[in-house]
């Protein structure tokens, strides 16, 4: 049965048979047999079909939420006996928004000397991308946003608090500064993140109330590629505060606190709302706690 779940899983994340079928390592034949099965021995029909996949019925979102719970507890439950036998081992995968993934160093090093058997694959994802892998279990963990769009069904540990520098130049207008204003760094010609971002979004916001906004001359994906522009000292940007420390300023970029307002937004770790949680899980938890605590004291 676990097995026709993973199948369910799989055509929910892919919507579509094919490419469902050869994520799970199996013919498009087996994966629909094994749908047909479900549907069969419960009584409902779980799929619309037709030339191709038309998404679930009713009965099936529902089965999806079980699947999920089931499937996610199953993988706890191996993942802990594994853990018994030869201590945390395995893979760990975190999705983190790109204004944190500077941040995710901060843990998996920690973690890594603890645990020195796991291993880690980082994405770099929207905000809505990472509570979107959560919930197919294709990531065990996110780091992003907890305070400004809706968490859903997750358990959240805040890590830091987000505050926003203007990265300019020294000579630019305003690189002399030691603090601007939102409505000042809205009459700045910059590069940010592209507007599917949520970190874009706030910014979005923050300059639209001020009146003074104009559209980014460059937009981004990539908070590397954005900081790699304004590091010629002929562009600037609005990045996280802890982000542009991590990155390391040369001698002529600064990093000019924003202010009226002073917008904070708490970043933090989400992981799926389920009792069992597996090994590794739990001890990026704990890590996360100790980072936090570090972060707090900064």
């Amino acid at each position: 049965m676990i097995d026709k779940l993973e199948f369910l899983l799989a055509l929910a994340r892919e919507r579509h048979f094919g490419r469902a079928a050869e994520s799970c390592g199996v013919t498009q034949p087996t994966l629909s047999a094994g749908v047909k099965q479900i549907e069969e021995q419960f009584g409902v029909l779980l799929v619309n079909r037709g030339s191709r996949f038309q998404g679930f019925t009713l009965e099936g979102e529902r089965m999806l939420e079980w699947a999920r719970r089931i499937v996610g507890d199953s993988r706890a439950m191996r993942e802990e006996i594994n853990a018994l036998q030869h201590g945390l081992s395995g893979r760990l995968r975190i999705a983190a928004i790109p204004t944190a993934l500077a941040m995710v160093a901060s843990l998996t090093t920690p973690y890594r000397e603890r645990h020195p058997n796991v291993k880690f694959t980082v994405w770099s994802r929207t905000s809505i991308e990472v509570f979107e892998l959560l919930d197919n279990l294709e990531i065990d963990a996110g780091i992003t946003y907890l305070d400004n769009e809706p968490l859903g069904r997750v358990n959240a540990i805040p890590l830091y608090r987000e505050r926003y520098r203007l990265l300019t130049s020294a000579d630019a207008p305003l690189g002399n500064r030691d603090t601007v204003t939102w409505a000042e760094v809205g009459q700045v010609p910059l590069c940010l993140l592209t507007p599917d971002m949520q970190n874009r979004r706030i910014i979005d916001r923050l300059l639209k109330t001020t009146g003074t906004s104009s559209p980014p001359t460059l937009e981004s994906d990539s908070m590397i590629l954005l900081f790699s522009h304004v590091r010629t000292g002929r562009w600037a940007s609005v990045m996280p505060a802890k982000l542009a420390e991590t990155l390391g300023l040369t001698e002529t970029i600064r990093a000019i606190p924003i202010v009226e307002p002073d917008e904070v937004h708490q970043i933090g770790l989400v992981v799926p709302a389920r009792q069992a949680m597996t090994p590794n899980t739990a001890a990026l938890i704990a890590e996360a706690k100790r980072v936090a605590i570090q972060f707090e004291a900064a």
